[in-house]
């Protein structure tokens, strides 16, 4: 892989991974709700579940959904009702409390799975294979752009997760916990709404 290329793939990578959407906002909300250790399972799960899926978009998924277009579409149906389940527990969270009885903490393999019903990060992990892999190394710049994104999406979950911990001290009443738990929520949903009516 030529360094115009690499360094392509880099801030590519970087942009996609730091700017909102939804595994930034989970995170944001998980940070201000429970605190930064309780969202590290969601860290590791996105960085795990977006680098399987470059690596089997890389291996020729991304072509089945090119010859079942119902089959992405589906997907996106999915992806959109799996958000507005989770949208739904942000919103009704209390946060604060340990062991509320609706408090749901995402776990590391919900996190992975997450990313196959994310059209953020379909578009990220299609964009990437078919624009930042070198065709004549191409084993070898899939498994660098895999690697690439594990370190970016860590870096860019974390800091969405560190920062709602430095919300959390500014939501201290029940009911700025609640406005922001809605405003999360909602900010979710709208997140992907262009991607379901596209």
């Amino acid at each position: 892989m030529s360094w115009s290329l690499f360094w392509g793939l880099v801030v590519f990578s970087a942009v996609s991974a730091f700017t909102p959407g939804p595994n930034n906002l989970i995170a944001l909300a998980s940070g201000a709700s429970r605190g930064f250790r309780k969202t590290i399972p969601h860290v590791a799960g996105v960085a795990l579940g977006f680098a399987v899926m470059v690596s089997l978009v890389g291996a020729g998924l991304g072509a089945l959904f090119e010859t079942f277009p119902p089959l992405y579409r589906i997907l996106r149906y999915v992806a959109f009702a799996y958000l507005l389940y989770l949208a739904w527990h942000i919103a009704r969270s209390d946060g604060m409390a340990s062991n509320a009885s609706d408090s749901r903490e995402v776990t590391l393999l919900g996190s992975a799975a997450f990313q196959w019903v994310n059209p953020k990060a379909w578009f990220a992990a299609i964009t990437v294979i078919s624009s930042f892999t070198d065709p004549d190394h191409f084993a070898l710049s899939v498994l660098l752009a895999g690697a690439v994104n594990v370190i970016l999406a860590c870096c860019a979950v974390s800091s969405w997760a560190a920062f709602g911990t430095v919300v959390r001290r500014a939501l201290a009443s029940p009911i700025k916990l609640r406005v922001f738990n809605v405003s999360m929520a909602a900010l979710l949903v709208l997140s992907v709404l262009p991607s379901l009516l596209h």
